[in-house]
Parts: C-alpha cells; sequence; structure tokens
C-alpha cells in the first residue's frame, strides 16, 4: 500500500466514534489500567485514526485509547482524531501494521487476521503473507493456529497455557481441544507432559490397516504439524482417533466380506469338485490321438511335444482335433446362468461397492436417503448400526444423552462431521436394503464401477465348471487373445491348471474386464474407454425420483 498523504489533525466527541474491524481480540487489564492513569495526567498524545462510516467514525487505530479515553471521559469528551478515506483491505492492513507495532498482537489475533487477508487474497497464501509483511513459515503457522476453538484461544490470550500448548492442541479435532484444554489446566501440564499425554493417546500410521495415501495431507497428520510448528507430535502419528478407528472399521468390514467371499466360493467349488474329477478323467480316456501341427499359425504357436523314450507317460496328454471345438462353450452356458450360479457373490460386491461410493459422496448419500425415506424402505437399515457408531459419528456421551439434548448435539456438528454422517448411513443402507434392484438402480445413477474395487480372480473362476470357465474366456477376450487351438489344449487340462493358464496368459491383463455374471444387466463390461463421457448422473437422479 502507497504511504498516505498528512491528514490535519482535528477534535471528535467520542460519540460519534464506533469500534472498527479491529484484528485485536485481548485487551490486556493491567496494561489498560495504566494507560487510563496515563490519559488522566497528560491526555491523549496522539491522535487516533478514523474513516468515514454510515454516518459516524470508524476506528482503524487506536482501540485501546478509545477505551481509555471513554473511561476518562465519557462519550461526550473530545480526543484528536486523524480522518481518512480508507478501503475495508486498506483498513484491515493498517490495524494490522499498528497492532503489531505498538503493542504485539497475540498469536491468535494474528491467526484471526491471517485467515481475514487470505480471504481478501483469494486464497493466495504468498500474495496474503506479503501484504502482512510475514514470512510464509510464520503465515501457515498462524493460519494453522486459527482452529483452535475459542476456550482454548482464550486461554492463549491470557497466557493460562504457553504458545507451546495451544500448538499441540491445534492437531487436535476442534471438538476434542476444550476437554484437553481442562486436562492441562486442572492437572498443570507443561508442554512435553503435553506432548508426551498426545502421544499416547495418538494412533500410530504405521500400524494402520486401511490405505493411508489420503492421511499424507491431512492435518491430523502428525508429520504435518512437524513441518508448521517447533512443538508437535512425533512423526507418523494419527490424532483424530474417531477418523482412524472409522477407517480401521471399514478396512476390517472389507476384509471380513473377502473372507466370506473366499469361504463362499470354497464351498462352491467343493460343490462341483467331483463332477470336475469325472470330467477330467473322460477327457483323459478320449485324448489318444495325436496332436497335427499347426498350420495356420493360430494361437502362440506351440511347438508338438516331443515324447520321452524312458518315460513316455511324461509327456503332456495330446489333444484330438476333435478337441478344439471344446473351446467354445455349450448353448447352455450364458452370462445369465453363470449370474444365476454367482448371485450371492454378484450382490454382496455391488453392496460393497455402492457402500463404498456413497461413504465418499455426501451429496450421494443424502439422494440415496431421501428415495429411501419417500419409498418406504429407509427403515431396513439394521439399527445397531448406526447405533453402534454414534459415538465415534457424534461424540463419546451421545449414548447417555437425553432426546432433546441428542437433538441439540446433533444441531452442534459441523458441516463436515454431518456431510460425514450422511455418508454413513448411505452407505449402511446399501448394505441392510432388502431389496437388491434399489442397490443396483442407485450404482446406475450415480456412475459406481464394480472395476474400481473388483477383478476376476481365482477364488471367482473356482466355483465355475469347464464349460462355464471357457464361456467366461471367451466373452472376456481370453480365447481371441490366445487362439482357439491353444485355449483348447489349455481346456484339457485339470481345472486347477486350467484356472492357473487363464489368470497368467502373458499379455493378457484382466484388469477392467468385468464377466456378465457381475455385471448389474448380465452384459459383458470391456475395460472402460479412457475418452472422458459427460456425466449424466444428476438427470439420472431426477428420473429416479420422479
Amino acid at each position: 500500500m502507497d504511504a498516505p498523504e498528512p491528514v490535519p489533525e482535528i477534535t471528535l466527541p467520542l460519540s460519534k466514534i464506533i469500534k472498527g474491524d479491529n484484528p485485536r481480540r485481548y485487551f490486556d487489564r493491567a496494561k489498560h489500567e495504566e494507560l487510563v492513569a496515563s490519559i488522566r495526567r497528560r491526555g491523549v498524545l496522539q491522535p487516533i485514526l478514523l474513516r468515514p462510516k454510515d454516518g459516524f467514525f470508524a476506528i482503524v487505530a487506536g482501540e485501546r485509547r478509545y477505551r481509555a479515553s471513554l473511561e476518562v471521559y465519557g462519550p461526550e469528551g473530545e480526543i484528536p482524531v486523524v480522518i481518512r478515506e480508507m478501503t475495508d483491505r486498506e483498513a484491515l492492513e493498517a490495524a494490522i501494521a499498528e497492532n503489531h507495532d505498538r503493542d504485539n498482537a497475540s498469536e491468535t489475533e494474528q491467526a484471526d487476521a491471517a485467515v481475514r487477508v487470505l480471504a481478501a487474497c483469494q486464497g493466495d497464501r504468498a500474495e496474503a503473507a506479503k501484504r502482512l509483511g510475514w514470512s510464509r513459515t510464520m503465515f501457515d503457522r498462524r493460519l494453522a493456529l486459527a482452529e483452535l476453538s475459542e476456550p482454548v484461544k482464550t486461554a492463549l490470550d491470557e497466557r493460562r497455557i504457553k504458545v507451546g500448548h495451544a500448538e499441540l492442541l491445534a492437531a487436535v479435532p476442534k471438538d476434542k481441544q476444550d476437554k484437553a484444554l481442562e486436562t492441562i489446566l486442572t492437572a498443570q501440564l507443561d508442554v512435553a507432559k503435553t506432548q508426551e499425554l498426545l502421544k499416547r493417546v495418538t494412533q500410530d500410521l504405521a500400524s494402520a490397516c486401511f490405505d493411508k495415501s489420503e492421511c499424507t495431507k491431512c492435518p491430523y497428520n502428525s508429520a504435518t504439524q512437524r513441518a508448521l510448528f517447533e512443538t508437535h507430535v512425533d512423526d507418523g502419528y494419527c490424532t483424530n482417533a474417531g477418523c482412524f478407528q472409522i477407517k480401521t472399521e471399514a478396512a476390517d468390514v472389507i476384509r471380513f466380506e473377502k473372507e466370506a467371499q473366499a469361504e463362499a466360493a470354497a464351498r462352491a467349488a467343493l460343490a462341483t469338485s467331483a463332477d470336475d474329477e469325472r470330467a477330467d478323467t473322460a477327457d483323459t480316456e478320449l485324448d489318444t490321438t495325436p496332436p497335427a501341427a499347426s498350420q495356420d499359425g493360430e494361437g502362440e504357436g506351440e511347438p508338438p511335444s516331443v515324447q520321452s523314450e524312458a518315460n513316455p507317460s511324461s509327456a503332456p496328454a495330446p489333444v484330438s482335433p476333435a478337441k478344439a471345438s471344446q473351446s467354445a462353450p455349450k448353448p447352455g452356458v450364458t452370462a445369465k446362468s453363470l449370474a444365476a450360479r454367482t448371485k450371492e457373490l454378484r450382490e454382496a460386491t455391488w453392496r460393497t461397492a455402492l457402500a463404498r461410493a456413497l461413504a465418499g459422496n455426501a451429496d450421494h448419500a443424502r439422494t440415496t436417503i431421501l428415495v429411501a425415506a419417500m419409498s418406504g424402505s429407509l427403515s431396513q437399515i439394521k439399527a445397531e448400526t448406526l447405533t453402534s457408531r454414534a459415538s465415534l459419528l457424534v461424540g463419546d456421551n451421545f449414548r447417555d444423552l437425553d432426546y432433546a439434548n441428542r437433538i441439540a448435539e446433533i444441531q452442534a456438528l459441523p458441516d463436515a462431521r454431518s456431510a460425514n454422517i450422511l455418508s454413513v448411513i448411505g452407505a449402511a443402507y446399501a448394505k441392510d436394503v432388502l431389496n437388491f434392484s434399489h442397490v443396483a438402480d442407485l450404482a446406475r445413477v450415480f456412475g459406481v464401477d464394480l472395476r474400481d474395487s473388483w477383478q476376476v480372480d481365482q477364488a471367482f473362476l473356482e466355483r465355475y465348471t469347464k464349460d462355464e470357465l471357457s464361456f467366461i474366456a471367451q466373452e472376456c477376450g481370453l480365447v481371441a487373445h490366445i487362439g482357439a487351438k491353444s485355449f483348447a489344449r489349455l481346456l484339457a487340462s485339470k481345472k486347477t491348471e486350467l484356472i492357473t493358464g487363464m489368470l497368467n496368459r502373458i499379455g493378457f491383463d484382466w484388469a477392467g474386464r468385468l464377466p456378465g455374471a457381475m455385471t448389474l444387466d448380465s452384459t459383458y463390461g470391456p475395460p472402460p474407454d479412457p475418452t472422458p463421457v459427460p456425466d449424466e448422473a444428476p438427470a439420472r437422479v431426477a428420473e429416479l425420483v420422479a
């Protein structure tokens, strides 16, 4: 800001002066008394800076002198002033500079100033630091302190806690800071003891069982605090216990589901193993004709096997020319027949995929909840699904409150926490709703892609017979990749070897290939086109609601 032109000094009644937008939030009582005594003896020696506002004159710099003068002279007393036309931004920057130069602002006042100047700079931290005359490091530290709760800020202003305490508490979720402050004050913990206590109640991220990629930039990761403050919890600790526990529970649910799916697959494999073994025996008895050498170059160009003279039985079982036709699935095998056999897995997998999508999108979760409520199916969410997590989602004492106080507790939730609860409710509906068609419709509307969380694997293939595996290989493009004759030779092997060969074929990637047995409409889903497509979700949501 350019240096202002000198403005003549005048006097003005205190009744014409109003408080401005001063970033100072705390006025030391002892210093105030000293200033009152000085004005009684000598008067106001230096004018305060004002600017015209709504028929009055708002204070830009000099609120401490104004407060002391009001106590000495009353509203009708006059004091020297300088009046200057200033914009809101110029007045804010002048007030911050005056506080810093005259009587250093507290750390919390600087934090509030950092927030306001950052907003004026439209989020440009470098520009905001420049306007304040601070280093970027100091700006980032003060901005982090803006996350302190009001009681913690007041305790720091009044020096009942030290800056080190405040820096440690800034790493704790705001709704937990007041309780931690009470512990610090009651037990008279110094900074080192507070640091040790917080470390004991935080969670070591190294032991986390969930994906920690989004934790790297989280403000509740102690590594982030180390980059800001001199006082911090050791690296690699999560200071948001509620978030850590929810993510851990979600990871456990996914793990349990995978284990259940594997058990179901094992049971299905046992049910068909006897038939498969009989089929293997029959194939071996029929395949007595030596194979003809490939003339068309189809498949992988495997050379004919050379039988060992010493041990003729050690050579691979020969495949008859007629066997090539077996790579084509039997007419009775279809995607729908496979889907009928894998109904339990398909529905459980789609429910999990939808639950994940809703857990990560509060707007979609809100739509789900409204549609479910209007359709009469919201009550199908199991009560214990949500009540068991109330202490994590709302507060530790939520279960102990009466209904009226529970209402107040919910009303006081920050927007981010409310959105998180909506997401959890939406995810619970996806898991508990009885009619799977509701899950399917929601998944279609919100564009849930099963390929984001599921892929063909051994457990999936083991539940099918050879004819069904042949259908899947044909449908997903494996037969076209290796050639019909090569697949016929693979199909002639035992089922375990067939599955291994299907999953580990060089140059063929199962990622992104969704068999019709696992899709919502029994139609094969090829790998997604990398070309972006318009989002049709809003229109489809409107259609579903209608």
